[in-house]
């Protein structure tokens, strides 16, 4: 049986420490769904259809990286695609914490599912969704950080804001 793993988030937007994880677990697993959720408890800046297409083009060049949204409780979402494991991504040692309590807590809920968590890549430590937003809200640069096309939804998305208020 192949192993599939899901790799959930809200990818508000997913950016190159995202990319490298999903990447990094595709090589680990048979397959990896990218499970774009569709509503955080947090303040999105794209649409759950908006957040999924960057996904599918972010990752169009990894042959068994499939992109989908999904909504209620992870465990159950990765039991339903028949997936074993929940890939979770680290990048500083806060980020252990939550995730090992989001671990405990996802175990509780399913105890067939395991959690996997991949450090992220070095170049990639400082970049979250929310630094991103905030440095391209301020009309910062943050090339070095989402590809391109997402670099430019960014621009666009904060021009439609400041045009509209």
């Amino acid at each position: 049986m192949p192993a599939r793993a899901v790799y959930p988030g809200s990818f508000d937007p997913i950016h190159n420490g995202h990319i490298d994880i999903a990447t990094r677990a595709s090589r680990i697993f048979d397959e990896v769904i990218v499970g774009v959720y569709d509503l955080p408890k947090k303040k999105l800046l794209f649409t759950v259809d908006e957040r999924l297409a960057m996904a599918k083009d972010a990752l169009s060049h990894v042959s068994n990286i499939k992109v989908a949204k999904f909504s209620g409780f992870t465990v159950d979402y990765a039991k339903q695609v028949g997936a074993i494991v929940l890939v979770r991504g680290l990048r500083v040692f806060s980020d252990f914490e939550f995730e090992f309590r989001m671990g405990l807590a996802n175990k509780r809920l399913d105890p067939t599912i395991e959690t996997v968590s991949i450090m992220t890549d070095e170049q990639h430590i400082a970049i979250s969704s929310s630094t991103i937003r905030e440095i391209a809200e301020l009309g910062g640069d943050v090339s070095s950080m989402v590809p391109p096309f997402i670099a430019t939804a960014l621009k666009n998305r904060y021009t439609e804001r400041n045009s509209s208020s």
